[in-house]
């Protein structure tokens, strides 16, 4: 396409048109102390393009990577070996370049591929149908919510303490737009979820409960009773899981009654990152898919009787639904969704199992030894391949102490919540295959020495 500047003439036509004398007009809703008087200040005008590289090459040895220190972080990101066949198959042309799929005669293999990715999903999260991907799990959580109220036509959702705090964050800032009454409450340092409040307080004017599956503190509930409660007040219940892996491991959401479950799927095939992009991963019950917001894949006929694949059902604002459609999300996380699906199939069934209990082994191993190092105790002895460490001392400092020795030693509860005093000693800590037992030590050796 053709770069074609507009002359001095053409704008002015174009603001006479709307009715304004200049472009400054334009902006005068933005308080004129934050508005630009001339360049960026102490940013250089202009360097050769070699300068430039050795500038940003001296920049990016500033970054340390997670591989080069033991390494414990968690909480919604986590660090998984990415087999090396992933990249090299979502670097490929066809996959790499695609956007949607408008043309199925062309895109059989993206369209497939989404297929594909759908059944992988629905498949791990036990529900009847997913669709081809969202952005990432935050805002396929705030999705499920309103999903929620367009199927209830009520606006109170119930979020678990236990939910990352990330996402209740999401979900309160678009609250305030739809006016859903979010009910929400920290949590607290024990080692039980908190299922027994969750459940007094569902009532009629309740959407959809919220959980995470595990949760943040890494503590594992049965969600059974709360899918019965709340279908007696005829609302759903929807799961969240940020480590899907787990799934590998223990039962499914669906399989305990969930009406709807999403998630993050950063852990299956797409690397940190340094935050993203990411994966959202929703799924539901057949009967609420024409409330599913974002794109399906669908499989059909052509004229000649052979297996295709094509989009449906994809009511969102850019298609025929326009200001009816479910969801504003005008695109998926196409390429990391081809990634998770790649990861996914070498794996297969058989193989995330493994992958998941290896995961599991792991932690329990980390969890024993560092709950025998004094001023440490363990929180929940119920997880996946994170847990929460209650320590003696402040967690937020002891973790950044822990970094200057090149040691990232978990999450602490202390940013994550910075309002919540109560939880300024907790560190979550999450273990993967990645780690190792000298790994184990390390973060243990130097604990005690915070700590004693």
């Amino acid at each position: 396409m053709r770069y074609l500047p507009l002359t001095p003439v053409d704008r002015q036509d174009m603001l006479a048109a709307i009715g304004v004398k200049s472009i400054d007009d334009l902006f005068v809703d933005v308080p004129e102390e934050v508005q630009l008087d001339g360049p960026i200040r102490d940013l250089p005008m202009h360097a050769g393009e070699m300068a430039v590289e050795a500038h940003m090459k001296k920049l990016a040895k500033k970054n340390l990577a997670a591989g080069d220190m033991p390494f414990f972080l968690g909480a919604g990101a986590y660090r998984h070996h990415v087999p090396a066949s992933v990249d090299h198959i979502i670097q490929r042309g066809e996959f790499l370049t695609a956007y949607t799929p408008y043309q199925p005669e062309i895109a059989q293999g993206t369209l497939q591929t989404l297929f594909e990715f759908q059944t992988q999903v629905a498949r791990m999260f036990g529900v009847d149908v997913a669709n081809a991907s969202m952005y990432d799990g935050s805002t396929a959580c705030w999705e499920a919510i309103v999903m929620a109220r367009r199927i209830t036509k009520r606006g109170k959702a119930i979020l678990s303490s236990g939910l990352h705090p990330h996402y209740v964050s999401v979900a309160k800032t678009m609250a305030r737009f739809t006016k859903d009454n979010i009910d929400y409450s920290a949590p607290t340092l024990v080692a039980d979820t908190d299922g027994a409040d969750l459940l007094d307080r569902i009532d009629d004017d309740t959407s959809c409960v919220v959980v995470q599956y595990p949760d943040i503190l890494g503590r594992i509930s049965d969600l059974g009773a709360l899918a019965e409660k709340a279908h007696q007040h005829k609302a759903l219940l929807v799961a969240v899981v940020t480590e899907p892996v787990a799934l590998g491991a223990i039962k499914s959401p669906g399989q305990m009654g969930a009406d709807i479950v999403v998630g993050e799927g950063q852990s299956l095939g797409v690397g940190l990152q340094f935050g993203g992009p990411y994966v959202g991963l929703f799924g539901c019950k057949e009967k609420y898919v024409r409330q599913m917001p974002g794109r399906l894949c669908g499989e059909t006929v052509d004229a000649e009787g052979k297996r295709g694949f094509v989009l449906t059902l994809s009511t969102r604002e850019q298609h025929i639904r326009r200001e009816k459609a479910t969801s504003n999300i005008c695109t998926n996380s196409g390429l990391c969704a081809l990634a998770f699906s790649a990861h996914m199939t070498l794996l297969g069934e058989k193989g995330l199992r493994e992958l998941a209990m290896l995961n599991h082994k792991k932690a329990v191993v980390a969890a024993d030894r560092l709950a025998k190092i004094k001023g440490v105790s363990l929180l929940n002895d119920s997880f996946f391949n994170e847990f929460t460490l209650v320590l003696d001392k402040d967690a937020r400092q002891i973790v950044r102490n822990l970094a200057d020795q090149n040691i990232l030693a978990g999450v602490s509860l202390g940013r994550l919540y910075p309002d919540e005093d109560s939880l300024s000693h907790g560190l979550i800590v999450a273990v993967t295959e990645t780690t190792s037992r000298e790994d184990f030590e390390a973060l243990a050796a130097a604990l005690e020495g915070e700590l004693a």
